[in-house]
């Protein structure tokens, strides 16, 4: 990535990672306010698409805007992963491996904390994946809070170690968290992926014919048992690199403004509600509470850590450059906060079979990003605290 458009994306993500905390205290206000019930019917209010004189679909405003606006959101994170893997800070098989295996790190221990904690309870345990997730954009309104005293180098440690995350989130979400397969739906949504395939082949130069077949996957996906996001990474895959008109840039400049300002204050809002009239001391201890708190916020510091730092002290990786070992726990730190993709997968996990525990999930997710977004606070203040001290000594 050139180093204008680094600083681009870092200033927009760390814009929208601010309106992401505002619109997250907004429901939060909300939901513990007079106009609860507003707050909380607004969200089930039926929204038609027509075409014509047909109803094509009929569901919740909350649907449209988890199955609707994400896929975009996740359309994004292709276009990124697509031109970061081939021609971006990915390509160098030298930049990959630290930030690969810490989110491997990442990934594994806090979800083998919340099974451990939840092992006991078998209809629980389909939120293991709950704290794997770290929000690159919360994480970066984070750490604009300290401006220039962060390495560029530690900065894109984090956003190569986010991009893995997504793939995991992607995996995870395509492979564990889809419903019965309606095979008609699928046979029918690999004809529109060939069709997409066969455009990027002949090399079509519009971005409207991939926007239309686009949309005609989401909606087939939807019918298929998968989970409609991933139809914006597929799409993604088959929008061309290198093309005359440079489709793949022109989309994610002019999609990435929406999805930071638009989709992802959207998506808080709609589900970081929690009315702490439902909280108690039974809600705090609960296995599905306890089991997010400690994955993000112990595993995820613990994950990303240990696994770098033996990386590290075995030569097959360094530091990034100019970064103490303090800093570098900070941001490891930072990854702790899972905030709108946790919410997202917690969604998924419980939506259907217990929604119930959608309480506990709000919750969970809440207290494990804000005790890794204090704890990487405090850490990273000390850190350049001691950095300026020895600078000056």
């Amino acid at each position: 990535m050139r180093l204008r458009q680094l600083r681009e994306f870092l200033k927009l993500e760390s814009t929208s990672g601010i309106i992401l905390i505002i619109t997250a205290l907004l429901a939060l206000i909300l939901d513990n306010s007079p106009f609860a019930h507003f707050y909380e019917s607004s969200l089930h209010v039926p929204v038609s698409v027509h075409l014509g004189g047909w109803q094509l679909l009929q569901e919740p405003l909350l649907f449209w805007v988890n199955e609707g606006l994400m896929p975009l959101f996740f359309l994004l994170i292709g276009l990124e992963l697509k031109r970061e893997l081939l021609i971006g800070h990915l390509s160098e098989r030298n930049q990959v491996a630290l930030p690969a295996i810490a989110a491997f790190g990442g990934m594994l221990v806090p979800a083998f904390i919340y099974t451990t904690i939840n092992f006991h309870h078998p209809a629980l345990l389909k939120g293991w994946a709950i704290p794997v997730a770290t929000d690159i954009v919360f994480a970066l309104g984070i750490l604009s809070l300290f401006g220039r005293r962060v390495p560029i180098g530690l900065k894109l440690f984090l956003m190569a170690l986010a991009i893995f995350d997504d793939i995991g989130a992607i995996l995870i979400i395509a492979l564990f968290y889809g419903h019965a397969l309606l095979y008609f739906s699928l046979l029918l949504a690999l004809i529109v992926i060939l069709v997409l395939a066969l455009m990027n082949r002949f090399k079509v130069d519009r971005l409207f014919p991939y926007l239309l077949v686009g949309f005609l996957l989401w909606g087939i996906v939807l019918k298929t048992g998968i989970h409609a996001t991933v139809a914006g990474v597929l799409l993604a895959f088959f929008i061309p690199l290198k093309s005359p008109s440079n489709l793949l840039e022109q989309l994610e400049r002019a999609l990435h403004p929406w999805v930071a300002y638009v989709v992802m204050p959207a998506f808080a809002f709609a589900n970081a509600g929690l009315s702490f009239s439902h909280v108690g001391f039974s809600t705090l201890t609960d296995t599905v509470t306890l089991g997010i708190v400690w994955g993000l916020f112990i595993g995820k510091q613990l994950g990303v850590f240990s696994f770098a730092a033996v990386m590290i002290k075995l030569g097959f990786a360094k530091l990034p450059e100019k970064t103490s070992w303090l800093e570098f726990y900070g941001i490891a730190i930072l990854c702790g906060i899972g905030f709108t993709m946790s919410l997202f997968l917690g969604t998924l996990a419980f939506e259907n079979g217990n929604p119930s525990y959608l309480v506990e999930v709000r919750l969970g997710v809440l207290l494990g990003s804000l005790l890794s977004a204090l704890m990487s606070i405090v850490v990273l203040l000390t850190a350049f605290w001691i950095k300026k001290k020895r600078t000056r000594a």
